[in-house]
């Protein structure tokens, strides 16, 4: 670890100290992000005598598998764990998929996040947000910084691969978990979001890691299915093209192409980031 690293850490510590001293509520994926935030949350409120509840979203937009995982991975911690579902697409606006629409999510989730800490007398609430997140298009962030949800791990100024680092050396069951971004993030903006055709984007990208690719997005464009995966599993996904494609056909994909770039968290940002 160099100095700036543990620079980093020693100030997340304190603020974690510092935090739950009050009773606490941890918005809850079960990402890497999220769950060292948890972690350093369960360990500091032992001390400080204090309540941590951890509080996942079970939403239309997130693959039906991370619910599973999450539960796993709070219960390991033997954290106090809570599940608030969520139907973003009743909202018209998110409906339509504007650029704005992680925005609107963000103020969603987090208004139902506050009425629960409201309900159960917890002060404070905490999100998992790191440093990289400020380098891409993340509406989102406004919106928590609006609600005034803490973001300890961006406060600290700690990088994914710092978050990685550091959860690891905790035994954290995610540490090394791909990112699971919403599945909202495969359509263009202004492609309305419908609940049928991101169940079958997410049987796709299911359907992929099935075959033991890693990072994987199916990003849709029309009736073109742009398959974005590491740059070193190109050789595996052309041997594997007839089998893929055969498959993502039948899940009613009229066309499958391999987007070169590989993958890049984000690639539908890409333009916003340049405006």
């Amino acid at each position: 670890m160099s100095c700036l690293e543990n620079k980093k850490e020693k100030k997340l510590l304190e603020q974690m100290k510092d935090l739950t001293r009050q009773d606490c509520c941890v918005a809850f994926s079960g990402g890497a992000d999220s769950s060292l935030l948890l972690r350093l949350a369960m360990d500091a409120a032992e001390k400080n005598g204090t309540r941590v509840a951890a509080v996942t979203f079970d939403t239309v937009l997130h693959p039906a598998a991370d619910m599973d995982f999450a539960a796993k991975t709070a219960r390991s911690m033997g954290a106090e764990y809570h599940v608030i579902k969520v139907n973003e697409l009743e909202e018209p606006q998110i409906l339509e998929n504007p650029k704005n629409r992680c925005y609107l999510c963000k103020r969603m989730l987090f208004g139902k996040l506050l009425d629960f800490a409201s309900r159960e007398n917890i002060p404070i609430l905490m999100e998992g947000t790191n440093r990289d997140d400020e380098n891409q298009y993340r509406p989102g962030i406004k919106a928590v910084e609006e609600l005034g949800i803490r973001s300890p791990l961006r406060e600290a100024g700690l990088s994914k691969e710092e978050v990685r680092a550091m959860a690891a050396r905790r035994g954290v069951l995610s540490a090394s978990r791909p990112s699971a971004p919403c599945l909202a993030t495969r359509l263009p903006y202004g492609t309305r979001i419908e609940k049928a055709l991101l169940d079958r984007i997410d049987q796709g990208e299911q359907f992929l890691r099935s075959l033991g690719f890693t990072d994987v997005r199916l990003r849709l464009h029309g009736d073109v299915a742009r398959l974005e995966v590491d740059k070193k599993e190109f050789p595996d996904m052309l041997r594997l093209a007839q089998e893929v494609c055969n498959r993502l056909k039948e899940l009613g994909f009229s066309y499958v192409t391999l987007d070169l770039e590989g993958f890049r968290s984000g690639s539908m940002d890409e333009k916003m980031q340049k405006m």
